[in-house]
Formats: structure tokens, C-alpha cells, sequence
């Protein structure tokens, strides 16, 4: 395969275990930015993201994460990222899931083309249901009704990717 955007899509792989090594400002923004690109509904473009970088607010959000999943005291479910992007859609768009999916999707893509490890952390639309979720958005200043989509962290691998082969019979043709 020659085309560079396909081969990533076919190698990028989740990455659960992260080196503590912070990833530059530059490269946290450019893969910011092939999220501003991902494609909406009727062109809404009704998804932000929040960089965190912050250890005191990835750890708060990281404990948030780990009581809704239900895990024990000694699980980070973010797996040490030491950066979190955290994608928020406008409820009031119709395809606002859809379309924060996609960011999600760019974002990930985007980090993997870098260097950089990512995974889609779930239990985003449970954190910021919470009061204690509204109020971090309201001490960072977003207002709007907002869902969490998800949580894409960020930083060095410290694994090795695992080229795990697709599933078969996934694909019908109708000709």
C-alpha cells in the first residue's frame, strides 16, 4: 500500500501502557488541529476539545474515570498518558455523537502519524453528567450542554504495537 493515510489507518494501534515523558505543545496542537478537520454534520462543526496537561486535573479526571468503571484504587484507566484531549459535543446538533466520534477518530490517526501512542478512553459522557464534571467545565469556562464523547490520551508508547489481524467475513459486496 502507497498511500500514507491509509497505512496509518491500518497501523495505528491503542496504546495502554505510556511512557511519563509529556508530549511538546506543538505536536499536542497539530494533533488538535486534525481534530478541528474531522468531518460534521452539515458542517456544524459543534465539537471542542480540552488539552489537559495539567497533573492535577488528568489525575482528578483519571480517579472520576477509574470509580465509574468500577476498578481498584491501583488502576490508572488512562495508563499513565501524560496527556489527555478530552472531545465534548454540542447536544443540541443532531449528529453530534457521530461527530465527535470522528474527532476522536482524526485525533487518534493524527497522534499515530506523529510518533505518538493514543487510546480511546471511554466514560467521558458519565464524567461530565457529574456536578463534579459541570463544574470543571465551568471553572475552565465552557458552558453549553455538552457530552462527554470520549477521552483521547496521548504520550510516548512504552509497548510495542501488536498488529492484531482483522476478523473475517466483515465485508459483503451487493453487485
Amino acid at each position: 500500500m502507497g498511500n500514507e493515510v491509509i497505512k496509518a489507518m491500518i497501523n495505528r494501534r491503542s496504546v495502554r501502557k505510556y511512557k511519563p515523558d509529556m508530549v511538546s505543545k506543538e505536536v499536542i496542537n497539530e494533533i488538535i488541529e486534525a481534530g478541528l478537520y474531522a468531518a460534521s454534520g452539515r458542517n456544524f462543526q459543534a465539537v471542542i476539545t480540552v488539552a489537559v496537561t495539567d497533573k492535577k486535573l488528568r489525575d482528578k479526571l483519571m480517579e472520576m474515570n477509574r470509580k465509574i468503571g468500577g476498578w481498584d484504587e491501583d488502576f490508572d484507566p488512562f495508563y499513565g498518558a501524560p496527556v489527555v484531549l478530552i472531545v465534548l459535543a454540542d447536544k443540541s446538533v443532531p449528529t453530534y455523537v457521530y461527530d465527535g466520534s470522528l474527532v476522536m477518530g482524526n485525533l487518534m490517526l493524527a497522534a499515530d502519524s506523529l510518533g505518538i501512542g493514543s487510546c480511546w478512553i471511554h466514560r467521558a459522557k458519565e464524567e461530565f453528567e457529574s456536578e463534579e464534571g459541570k463544574e470543571i467545565l465551568k471553572s475552565l469556562g465552557i458552558e453549553g450542554d455538552f457530552e462527554g464523547i470520549g477521552h483521547c490520551v496521548i504520550g510516548y508508547a512504552d509497548e510495542k504495537k501488536k498488529n492484531i489481524p482483522r476478523k473475517e467475513n466483515r465485508v459483503f459486496y451487493v453487485e
